[in-house]
């Protein structure tokens, strides 16, 4: 059973999910064809890459919260 109410509905939702209008257009292809399976394996890795990059995303926010916190206790020692 599909829940979206519209191949629309189906578009917003893979942009809204950071898929570039090349994967949208593959996903919808697959999408009228049946092939579920392929769309799963697309996603899968899609996701993937999404939350490798919140990783990275999460390294540099400690990098930068080291920084700081390095530039303060060097402004400590200094007084």
């Amino acid at each position: 059973m599909n829940v979206y109410k519209s191949e629309d509905d189906i578009i917003q939702n893979l942009k809204d999910a950071g898929c570039s209008s090349k994967q949208i257009k593959e996903l919808m292809e697959l999408y009228r064809e049946g092939k579920k399976d392929k769309i799963y394996s697309i996603m899968e890795k899609h996701r993937y890459e999404v939350l490798n990059n919140i990783h990275k995303n999460e390294k540099q926010i400690d990098c930068i919260d080291y920084f700081i916190y390095q530039m303060k206790r060097g402004e400590t020692n200094e007084k």
